[in-house]
């Protein structure tokens, strides 16, 4: 598989503020928040996450399907890359969030079922 971007995410403190935000400009829609804040957008098209249990940060990132998470981690920080949401595996999926060495959020992630 090639490395495809198909998925975005935005992170705010403020869910609310950002759901009304891109909800009125782009017409989104947003499912109910899981039990960690996370909301899904248009479907399964993005997310929106609350992050105030994650220190409060802001972020609208890209994520890129890879066949090995673990290993674009390995590769992102051999290239200058910083971590900043360490590896997950929540059962449905495997993630993590890198920071580039220009200082710009991105994910990288794989389903562990068919999407």
């Amino acid at each position: 598989m090639a490395a495809v971007v198909n998925y975005f995410e935005v992170g705010s403190p403020d869910p609310d503020a950002a759901r009304s935000f891109y909800g009125s400009l782009f017409d989104w829609t947003f499912g109910e928040p899981s039990p960690a804040g996370y909301r899904m957008v248009n479907g399964d098209k993005g997310g929106l996450w609350d992050t105030t249990s994650l220190g409060g940060n802001a972020w609208a990132i890209f994520y890129v399907q890879v066949d090995d998470v673990k290993a674009a981690i390995a590769q992102a920080e051999s290239l200058g890359a910083s971590v900043a949401v360490p590896f997950v595996d929540n059962g449905a999926i495997e993630f993590a969030h890198l920071v580039d060495p220009q200082g710009n959020r991105l994910g990288v992630w794989r389903p562990k079922q068919s999407v």
